[in-house]
C-alpha cells in the first residue's frame, strides 16, 4: 500500500506538496527570483541542490523546484516530482547562444534538443527525438509575444561537459540552426515522453561563443538577468494560459 506520508529521498516532499504545474530552474537562486513574483509561496524543502516552494500565480497553484546542474541531478527531480503529481514542467534556465544573431540576454524557447548528454540515453535510445510538448511550447511563445519582447524559438543542444568545447560539432550544429546550448532540456523532454507528462523550456542566453566582440563578465551578467526576468515571466504566464485551456486545467 502506498504511504502518502512518505518523504521522497532527494526533494524531501510528500503527497500533497506538489502542484500539477512545476517551473523547474537549475539554479536554486533562481527559485527565489521566481517565487518573488508569486503569491503565498511557501518553502517546502531544501536539500542538496533541490529547493522547493509551492504557491500561486493568478490563482493557479504552481510548484517551483531547482534541479541543479546537468542531467543526472535534473532527472532525479523530474522523477520525484512526477511521483508526487506533477503534470506539466517548464524549465527556466540559462544557456549559451549558438547563433551570431542571438544577443546575450535573449529569451529562447527550446522546442526540441540535440541529445549530446548521457542521462537521456538511460531512458531511450539516441535515435529517439527529445521534443517539447507543443501546447507548452505554444503557450511560452504566446506569453513572450504578448509582452512584445525580442525572443527566439528553435533547437537546443543539451550537453554534459561545460568546459569542453567540440569545435567541429559546434560548427555543425550552428550550421543546422541550433539556437542555444545548455544542460537539462533534452533530459526533461525525454523523461516527459517516457513518463507521459508535458514539458517545455525557455532559457535566457548568458554568453555566445560566436559573437565577434565578447562583452565583459559584468556586461554578460547584466544582459542575462534582463533576459532571465523575461523568461521567468513567460513561464508564469504560460502556466496561466495552459490552465485556461480545459484540457490542461488541473
Amino acid at each position: 500500500m502506498e504511504n502518502k506520508e512518505e518523504v521522497l529521498k532527494h526533494i524531501r516532499c510528500r503527497k500533497g506538496d506538489i502542484a500539477p504545474y512545476v517551473i523547474i530552474p537549475g539554479d536554486p537562486g533562481r527559485v527565489k527570483r521566481i517565487v518573488d513574483r508569486m503569491d503565498n509561496a511557501q518553502l517546502l524543502a531544501q536539500n542538496r541542490e533541490y529547493v522547493v516552494y509551492t504557491g500561486t500565480y493568478k490563482k493557479v497553484s504552481i510548484t517551483v523546484c531547482s534541479s541543479g546542474i546537468g542531467g543526472p541531478a535534473a532527472s532525479i527531480a523530474f522523477e520525484e516530482l512526477i511521483k508526487l503529481g506533477a503534470k506539466v514542467f517548464i524549465r527556466v534556465g540559462s544557456a549559451g547562444g549558438r547563433q551570431k544573431d542571438t544577443p546575450i540576454g535573449t529569451p529562447v524557447v527550446i522546442q526540441a534538443a540535440y541529445r549530446g548528454e548521457g542521462t537521456s540515453k538511460a531512458y531511450l535510445p539516441p535515435e529517439f527525438p527529445a521534443v517539447a510538448d507543443l501546447d507548452v511550447t505554444n503557450a511560452l511563445v504566446k506569453a513572450l509575444k504578448d509582452k512584445n519582447v525580442n525572443y527566439q524559438v528553435g533547437l537546443g543542444f543539451t550537453r554534459d561537459a561545460y568546459y569542453v568545447q567540440d569545435k567541429e560539432l559546434n560548427t555543425l550544429l550552428a550550421d543546422c540552426g541550433i539556437k542555444a546550448a545548455e544542460q537539462e532540456a533534452a533530459v526533461l523532454f525525454i523523461v516527459g515522453s517516457v513518463r507521459g507528462v508535458k514539458t517545455g523550456a525557455v532559457v535566457s542566453t548568458d554568453s555566445n561563443i560566436w559573437l565577434e566582440k565578447q562583452p565583459t563578465l559584468k556586461e554578460k551578467e547584466e544582459l542575462f538577468f534582463k533576459g532571465e526576468k523575461l523568461a521567468i515571466q513567460a513561464a508564469l504566464d504560460a502556466v496561466v494560459l495552459l490552465n485556461q485551456d480545459g484540457v490542461h486545467k488541473y
